[in-house]
This record gives C-alpha cells, sequence and structure tokens, in this order.
C-alpha cells in the first residue's frame, strides 16, 4: 500500500462563515450560536472528542469540555487554526458554571433543534443566561461545500474501498456466507487504509437483497443469486460509499432486466450531476427512467445524498429538495430496485460536484460483464 500524505485541514475562519449566515437572519436578532453536534463542532474547531458544547459569539468561540479532554481539545484547537478558547470542567458544577459565564452577556443564543432532544434543550434552558432562540441548518447548510484537503480525504477512501472489493470479488464464488464477505471487506479495507468502515458493511444475497439496508447473516452465497455490496471506508473524520451489484451464475430474468435498468439510470443521474442543476431534478432523471421501465414502485429510496464527515448529510438527492448542487459538493448517486422474494440491484458511485459535471471517486467497474460470476462449489 502506497502511503498518501494528508494534506493540511484548517478550519480557520469557518466561525466567521457561522456569523455571516446569522446576520442573514437578522430578524431572529442572533448573533451567537450553541453547537452541540460533534460533526458540527469538529468542522468548526478539529476537535473530535465524543462529548463537548460549543458557542459561537459575535467575536470569539468557547468550547467547554470535562476533564477528560482539556488536553485534547486545546492541542486539536491549536494544529487546526481554529480561533477558540476552552473552558475544562472537572465536575457538573464546574460545568455548569462553564456555560453560564460565557453566555452572561448574551442575550439571545441561537440553536439547531436537528442537534438537541427535548431533554438537553429543557437542560440548557436552565442553565443558560440567555433566550434560546431556533436556527435552523447554519452548520450543515456550510458543510456542503468541501475544501481540497477534505475531498482528499475521501478519495483516499474511496480507493481503499475500490481496492478491498477488488480483492473480495473473486471469493463470491467460493459458497461463501453474506458475513464472511463482510469480514472480507471490512479488514481489507483496513489494510489499504481506512481507519473504519463508514457504516455496518451491507453484504445482501438472494432474497434479502430486496432489502436495501439489510444487515448480513450466515446465508451462503448461490447460482441465481443478486449479491448487493454496500460499503465505505472513513479516513480522517471523512466517508466513502459505494454499492455494487454482482449476479451469481444463471439468474432469473427479472433480475438482470433489474440490473440493466438500473445500470442506464445510474449512468442517466451521473450525467446531470453538476453545478446549479437542483438535487431533485437528478433524482427525477433516475424515477422517471425507472419507472418508464416498469419498476417504479419498486424504487423504494432517494437517488442519494451528501458524504463527509457524516455518511449522511446535505444536499439530499431526492424530490422535494429544490437546492441546486454547488461546485465541491461531494454527493451518491444510487437507484436501486428491489422485488421482494427475487432480490434487489443498487449500483452507487461517490461523485464531487463541478462547474461542468461531476468527478467520480468510487472506480470498481460496474458494467454488467465485470458483474457476472460463475459459481464454482
Amino acid at each position: 500500500m502506497t502511503t498518501i500524505k494528508l494534506l493540511p485541514l484548517s478550519v480557520a475562519g469557518r466561525d466567521v462563515l457561522v456569523r455571516q449566515r446569522l446576520e442573514q437572519a437578522a430578524n431572529n436578532n442572533v448573533t451567537s450560536l450553541l453547537v452541540t453536534d460533534l460533526n458540527n463542532i469538529r468542522w468548526l474547531t478539529g476537535f473530535t472528542g465524543s462529548a463537548g458544547t460549543l458557542f459561537v459569539r459575535a467575536d470569539d468561540m468557547v468550547l467547554i469540555v470535562d476533564g477528560r479532554y482539556g488536553d485534547q481539545s486545546r492541542e486539536q484547537i491549536k494544529n487546526s487554526g481554529a480561533q477558540c478558547s476552552v473552558i475544562e470542567g472537572r465536575s457538573a458544577t464546574e460545568l455548569r458554571e462553564g456555560v453560564l459565564r460565557t453566555t452572561k452577556d448574551l442575550k439571545r443564543v441561537g440553536f439547531d433543534p436537528a442537534e438537541m432532544t427535548v431533554t438537553a434543550h429543557e437542560t440548557m434552558s436552565a442553565q443558560i443566561g440567555s433566550e434560546l432562540v431556533k436556527v435552523s441548518g447554519v452548520v450543515p447548510h456550510l458543510r456542503r461545500r468541501k475544501s481540497e484537503p477534505e475531498i482528499q480525504r475521501m478519495e483516499m477512501a474511496a480507493s481503499a474501498t475500490d481496492a478491498a472489493l477488488s480483492e473480495v470479488e473473486p471469493m463470491l464464488v467460493l459458497g461463501l456466507t453474506e458475513r464472511d464477505i463482510r469480514d472480507e471487506l471490512d479488514y481489507r479495507m483496513r489494510k489499504h487504509g481506512a481507519e473504519f468502515t463508514s457504516y455496518d458493511t451491507i453484504v445482501a444475497s438472494g432474497p434479502n437483497a430486496a432489502r436495501p439496508h439489510h444487515r448480513p447473516v450466515a446465508r451462503k452465497i448461490v447460482e441465481g443469486d443478486s449479491v448487493v455490496i454496500d460499503v465505505g471506508g472513513l479516513v480522517d473524520g471523512y466517508h466513502s460509499d459505494m454499492t455494487r451489484t454482482y449476479l451469481i451464475g444463471e439468474v432469473d430474468p427479472v433480475l438482470s432486466e433489474m440490473h440493466e435498468v438500473v445500470s442506464a439510470s445510474q449512468l442517466l443521474g451521473l450525467s446531470h450531476v453538476r453545478a446549479g442543476v437542483l438535487a431533485q431534478d437528478v433524482d427525477r432523471q433516475c424515477r422517471d427512467f425507472i419507472a418508464e421501465a416498469g419498476f417504479g414502485s419498486e424504487f423504494s429510496h432517494s437517488t442519494g445524498h451528501g458524504v463527509g464527515l457524516q455518511i449522511h448529510e446535505m444536499p439530499w438527492v431526492r424530490n422535494g429538495f429544490a437546492e441546486p448542487l454547488e461546485v465541491g459538493e461531494v454527493v451518491t448517486v444510487e437507484p436501486g430496485v428491489y422485488r421482494e422474494g427475487l432480490g434487489g440491484v443498487r449500483i452507487e458511485d461517490l461523485v464531487v460536484v463541478t462547474q461542468s459535471g461531476c468527478r467520480i471517486l468510487t472506480h470498481t467497474k460496474k458494467d454488467r460483464k465485470c458483474l457476472q460470476f460463475q459459481l464454482t462449489t
């Protein structure tokens, strides 16, 4: 495995973008933002701990952490280029005092309701010295466009996934179980540079392939199966996502047709990805094609989603998301067709949106002749 040096990833100035978005929502008269989602905290400060509360104030940022993360947070903030002070509380009382001290001069503080449970909101309301005001989607919108260092990490994760799948493909004909294939993929992704898997790897064979998010079981792959493999890796916090569907030996003619339709639909969707196109229009292209082929009722999910620090994030490539795609966004295109009792087909690539189209990050072959194997046992 060739080791590629990660590009430096600076988060400097991202807090300024948050303040600008708050100003655009000036009708709320909110100049500070409470951030509790750990992915959003990481994006703003570089901090990767499992607990923390961030306040983006009019002139600075303050991160409040417990005693486990004092040194780690200060080091990561320094290395990331963020301008952020740290309050370390070694008891519940000290943490409450830190929140009160941070907010004592703030009349109104915005919060994203998608980040907080009702209980967490009630707890914070009791601690904070300010009025909490709903301000939705500030940081998730800013996270949509990726920098080159972010894209590099996702490309490295995709490369590890490609390499792992290329090694595992020949094993599909050995009569192994779904769990066997999953375990081989997970091990080989790490061998090729991924730190973790992005999610529970999906290996769905035969009738199980009709379930889009099937969890692998001890079922052996047999003649006539479609085998859906949905796999992704993680590099320095950033995810990849890819799906291929393999046909084992002689399959039902309907499965063959499903594979051809999904493949053509996916290529059509990819051809429509470019800056300025509404995300929902990419979904419509794939969905209409599949419907015209007679499988419309069996396409049961959206065409795609954004990927980054989370495996599912904005933008959403689905009906109703009427926002244009932007240069630097990383999205999936993954139409699928599923028939209960028979199987399913899904083909997915991870792409970077460009001005004139898209750059594909996942490179495992997907044409029919490369995805059909003859069982050897």
